[in-house]
């Protein structure tokens, strides 16, 4: 009897009005993080924190299936073998998921591209095995050794909390810090080129990798504040719907973790640098 409305509002921009969207606002709980008929005072930062919620929903599960596939690979001598051998590989099947999620995902769709970010997920979580075990061997008997193994955890524990402390300081910050956004990258392109400069030439210089690792935990731990600002302000780049936002932003969260935990098992991993 009466027309549907064939311009619907951006769930993104704004919380769908009423009555006849409640069903849209049922199927799509997951990509808003917002519970049907869940009433705010502030619509649109309603709705844009229910993306963020998701975002950190995603990231976590992707640690979780990072954490599996890696645990499921160190027992497994045979796959750690062919993980061995093919680092290169799943490093590059790695990046090129990374580009196809970041550029691709208003093409493919948010659905698709969470997909990819869990099989992103799993490969890294391969990868990872392998960096793992070889901090928490002894580099002289090639043994596990309790005091390694140690400096796993205490890496991972002290990426856990800066990671928790910077993203509490995104969300409740009154500062812009999305106009650090410029610098970081370009100190982040900078630590890159220095890393390889580095591992060609000073390799055994153990001082330049201990500043280079302060350097990297510095620039993330920055990057995770602003990461997650740039999610609740809905200002994350390349995506034309707050679905796809929840998506980049649990990519961008995880990669800020997982580089994280890497920069400080660099630290506390002393001569494994």
């Amino acid at each position: 009897m009466f027309d549907k409305d064939p311009h619907r509002p951006d769930r993104f921009a704004a919380t769908p009005p009423s009555g006849g969207q409640a069903a849209d606002d049922r199927s799509s709980w997951w990509q808003t993080g917002q519970l049907p008929g869940a009433a705010t005072a502030r619509p649109v930062a309603g709705v844009r924190q229910g993306f963020l919620t998701m975002s950190f929903v995603w990231m976590f599960i992707g640690l979780l299936v990072s954490a599996a596939a890696g645990a499921f690979t160190l027992a497994n001598p045979a796959l750690l073998q062919t993980a061995a051998n093919g680092f290169i590989v799943f490093l590059l099947a790695e990046l090129a998921l990374v580009f196809i999620i970041s550029f691709g995902i208003n093409r493919i769709g948010a659905l698709p591209a969470l997909g990819l970010f869990f099989v992103y997920a799993l490969l890294n979580g391969v990868t990872i095995s392998l960096i793992v075990l070889l901090y928490s061997t002894d580099p002289v008997t090639g043994e596990v050794t309790m005091a390694n193994v140690q400096s796993v955890v205490s890496a991972f524990l002290g990426a856990s909390a800066i990671f928790g402390a910077a993203a509490l300081y995104g969300v409740v910050t009154r500062r812009d810090l999305t106009s650090l956004q410029g610098i970081l990258t370009v100190g982040l392109v900078g630590l890159i080129v220095v890393m390889v400069v580095q591992g060609f030439f000073f390799a055994s210089w153990t001082q330049a990798s201990l500043l280079i690792s302060i350097g990297g935990v510095v620039i993330f731990t920055a990057l995770t504040a602003v990461d997650v600002q740039r999610i609740q302000q809905g200002r994350m780049p390349a995506v034309k719907n707050g679905e796809a936002a929840s998506v980049i932003g649990a990519l961008a969260l995880y990669l800020d973790f997982i580089n994280l935990f890497l920069f400080l098992l660099r630290i506390f991993g002393g001569g494994r640098r």
